[in-house]
């Protein structure tokens, strides 16, 4: 097989070596990302909704709208992230796992034609979407294909093994036995990043917040650009209600993806939450205030239609509106401050408007409007039946 890297070449019977699955697979790790840390549920018993679910895999077929193509009723993709999918739609997408299974050999023959980078992209994608909705034999079956192909010592295969192994588990104490598993792992090679990285959810997933925490900033201090990484290290600190700490975690998230909208928003509802919490000083409610303001404005700026940064900046100019904020002159250190109360109103109906807008066409299910999630959806509509008695008045 050439050695290139993305090169794919005729796969031999026998077990390849590691160069050939290194080569091959670091060809296709950007078509998912399935590793995302705190994203992936593996336990079973934090997943009861798609256990419930997966009563309904022999009985009925679910439609929904990809979350991207928003003109079109279908299947979910099994080329799509599926840690990003509802659990409806990763049920969908585990009821094609018998299909995809016979539709590719287990083995492939010496003269058979050319492998393709895609197959093994949706065995990856199989593997989460069968794990949430509990079948587990069909997520067995898709790991011993990767198996075969790229070996037990390739890092993401391991992970996978090692998430199916978290899937299985009954109690804590085999959830201790993997987490045993990944430290052996770790100490043979510490760089193992996927390894690194399951380490972390699992020990989040057993209560152990400041170890996860810990870990998760050593992980950092060897891979300071992992975007996925941060955005975990910011989650951890909310949850112990360590607000500029998260804040600061999310910047530098923004710092390697600047244009994100989700992450602009995102970095707002962290410091709205700040802001808001009990015992803020009313120099710092300002100076949150006035950021998230910000925030939710650019993650508008950057998507036009992103009811999340809607949502925020609707709850941010009403706050500040009802508690009769006002504008502050800038300060000598260049610290962003309240824009005046005109500017906020007009935001805050720019943001009205929209979000009515956005609730009109989805209620109405107009084609061009359907990627929106239904609980998003109804959220806003509270919000906005929330503003209509202070209106009124």
């Amino acid at each position: 097989m050439p050695g290139g890297a993305g090169s794919v070449g005729v796969v031999s019977a026998g077990p390849p070596s590691v160069g050939a699955s290194t080569s091959l697979y670091s060809a296709i790790r950007f078509g998912l990302e399935l590793l995302e840390l705190g994203l992936v549920v593996c336990h079973r018993v934090h997943d009861t909704t798609l256990r419930h679910l997966s009563s309904l895999r022999n009985n009925q077929s679910i439609s929904f709208h990809h979350p991207t193509i928003s003109n079109a009723s279908m299947a979910p993709s099994v080329f799509y992230p599926p840690s990003q999918l509802s659990p409806a739609s990763a049920l969908a997408l585990s009821q094609q796992a018998p299909a995809v299974l016979r539709s590719s050999p287990a083995s492939r023959a010496l003269f058979s034609a050319p492998e393709k980078p895609e197959l093994w992209i949706q065995y990856e994608s199989l593997i989460i979407s069968c794990l949430r909705t509990g079948d587990e034999d069909a997520a067995n079956e898709c790991l011993r294909r990767l198996l075969a192909r790229f070996g037990p010592e390739n890092e993401r295969v391991q992970a996978f093994n090692g998430l199916i192994k978290e899937a299985e588990a009954s109690n804590n104490g085999e959830l201790e036995d993997v987490l045993k598993e990944y430290n052996g792992l770790l100490s043979e090679n510490d760089t193992n990043i996927p390894i690194a990285k399951r380490r972390i959810a699992l020990l989040r997933s057993l209560g152990k917040v400041a170890e996860a925490a810990s870990k998760l900033v050593q992980l950092l201090e060897f891979s300071p650009t992992d975007g996925e990484a941060w955005a975990e290290l910011s989650d951890i600190y909310l949850c112990q209600g360590l607000y500029p700490q998260a804040i600061y975690a999310m910047e530098e998230v923004l710092v390697l993806a600047p244009n994100a909208w989700n992450i602009h928003a995102r970095l707002g509802e962290l410091l709205y939450m700040a802001a808001t919490a009990p015992g803020v000083a009313g120099g710092s409610y300002q100076k949150y205030m006035a950021e998230a303001l910000k925030r939710f404005s650019r993650s508008i700026e950057l998507c036009d239609d992103y009811l999340r940064g809607y949502y925020g900046l609707k709850s941010v100019s009403q706050k500040l509106l009802n508690d009769g904020a006002k504008s502050t002159k800038q300060s000598d250190d260049n610290e962003l401050t309240l824009p005046d109360t005109k500017t906020i109103e007009q935001l805050n109906e720019l943001a009205t408007a929209k979000l009515s807008e956005i609730v009109r066409h989805c209620a109405a299910h107009e084609r061009g409007w359907r990627g929106y999630d239904e609980a998003t959806v109804a959220a806003a509509r509270e919000l906005l039946s929330e503003d209509a008695p202070s209106a009124a008045k």
